[in-house]
């Protein structure tokens, strides 16, 4: 049965058309796989030298053991947002003589198997080669190896339950940072120290083989846990009962000030807010409304005012950016209604671009706060947030055209690479590096108040040009609009 569901799997793994589609994708994500081992490897590899070089009276073994704790909550973290549940096809399978029991175990099982659980491998096993080799006890590195082996599967059967409880909510993301954010806390000002906890418990586990019992019990209860929970979700009619919801409608006439592009601003307006996926461009400014404090404080950037600009950029452009690569996409489920209907392209285009553009601008108004850190720091956001809306919000609208990629709103937005193609990988080199050149050259050749002057005064440009950069983008939509139309009525 196994094998069957194997071969099906694989079967529809290569005649999908998203596999056919996202080649080049999928390329780019066997190179990071490939860069993410070898990072692993190299971790390995060089902790015990580097450790013992580093802190000559320590024992590299206990430091390791002592960090374990903050090992295990970003691999937690790490999970959440890339890690994709193990699914399949099951629909058809229910009408079949198929036991439900051998259904979730098969599922269960592929979660085992999971590049995230053979990812930590690559590192354990080498440091536990290399202790053996410095004579550390042959019993407890070995029971070390195997309980990290362990706790690796419990962390991810914990992340499946997390995982699936936070689906079904709006705010997906909330479970899963409010549990790391909480451990954080409580072991960081030592309400409970729970790294020192865990150190004292991998180190009695280790002492004795027989004590490695006591994880696998807690894999087999996780896994039970999983188990019933799927399993009471394996029937037929599950997907037919009807899900009541209750619409909420918002005032929304103050935007018919804008003449023909007002009707589809609020449908911009409704959609972020009534679905998860472009919902999440709200929540995501939050994060970047705070990166620069990554930056600001440190004092190695202080000399480094390109990755200023690139803070800058990036910190009022987050919403822009982040909402504007996607366009048209977002109205990918309606495009073709959307096309049949007799309205001016540009005032669909003018909508986008009234969007991005107030989101800069009120970004811009959110970090005011950074003036705390030099008056430099406020005025280089704010030449970014005019270029943000004079140059960003045409390259992205422009971007657009080449769009071919459906997206489904519904779907939680976490690392969700549905929709995301070549053009979304590309078109960050001009939004991101080359307002970081534009500075650069005359601030090294002049002065930093030039380098600031060109980027506003091609923001401003921008502006004055507003009229007939959007025809020449209106007339490229046009162009591509029935290659489009069809892109988006495939399923990728």
């Amino acid at each position: 049965m196994v094998s069957d569901f194997i071969r099906l799997e694989w079967k529809q793994f290569i005649r999908s058309s998203y596999w056919q589609k996202s080649v080049a994708l999928n390329i780019f994500l066997v190179f990071i796989a490939l860069y993410f081992i070898l990072v692993f490897l190299g971790l390995g590899i060089g902790l015990y030298p580097i450790l013992k070089e580093k802190f000559p009276d320590q024992d590299p073994f206990n430091m390791v053991n002592q960090f374990l704790f903050y090992w295990f909550l970003a691999d937690l973290l790490m999970r959440f947002f890339f890690q994709k549940l193990p699914v399949m096809n099951v629909k058809p399978l229910l009408a079949l003589p198929v036991k439900k029991r051998k259904i979730v175990h098969y599922v269960l099982s592929k979660s085992v198997i999971s590049f995230f659980n053979f990812l930590p491998l690559f590192t354990v096993i080498p440091f536990g080669i290399i202790l053996i080799s410095e004579g550390y006890d042959l019993s407890k590195v070995l029971n070390w190896v195997f309980l990290m082996l362990i706790a690796t599967q419990v962390i991810n059967f914990l992340n499946f339950i997390i995982e699936s409880k936070s689906s079904a909510t709006d705010l997906a993301m909330l479970p899963i940072l409010v549990i790391i954010g909480t451990l954080y806390l409580l072991n960081h000002f030592e309400i409970l120290t729970l790294s020192a906890y865990l150190f004292n418990a991998v180190t009695w586990i280790i002492s004795s083989s027989f004590y490695l019992v006591i994880p696998f019990l807690l894999l087999g209860l996780l896994y039970f846990i999983n188990f019933r929970m799927l399993i009471s979700q394996l029937y037929l009619d599950q997907s037919l009962q009807t899900k009541a919801t209750v619409v909420s409608s918002s005032d929304l006439s103050w935007t018919n000030r804008l003449g023909g592009s007002a009707p589809f601003l609020q449908l911009d307006l409704r959609m972020l807010w009534r679905n998860k996926r472009p919902r999440s461009s709200i929540f995501i400014v939050l994060i970047g409304l705070f990166y620069g404090l990554i930056f600001y404080p440190n004092p190695i950037y202080q000399s480094m005012q390109g990755m200023y600009v690139f803070v800058g950029i990036f910190v009022t452009g987050i919403f822009l950016i982040n909402f504007g690569q996607f366009i048209p996409a977002w109205d990918s489920g309606y495009y073709k209604l959307l096309m049949s209907q007799n309205i001016p392209y540009k005032d669909y285009l003018q909508s986008k671009y009234l969007l991005m553009a107030s989101s800069a601008f009120l970004m811009f108004v959110l970090s005011i706060p950074y003036v705390y850190f030099g008056w430099q720091v406020l005025l280089i956001h704010f030449a970014a947030m005019i270029y943000n809306v004079g140059v960003n919000t045409h390259v992205l609208l422009f971007a657009g055209s080449f769009n071919r990629k459906k997206i489904d709103l519904t779907q939680r937005a976490a690392f969700n690479y549905q929709g995301t193609g070549a053009v979304q990988w590309l078109v960050g080199i001009p939004l991101m590096a080359l307002p970081v050149v534009i500075f650069y050259i005359p601030y090294k050749l002049l002065n930093f108040e030039s380098g600031i002057a060109s980027l506003i005064v091609l923001g401003i440009l921008g502006f004055l040009f507003h009229e007939k950069l959007m025809k020449l983008i209106t007339k490229k939509y046009i162009k591509s609009k029935y290659k489009m139309i069809n892109a988006f009525d495939q399923d990728n």
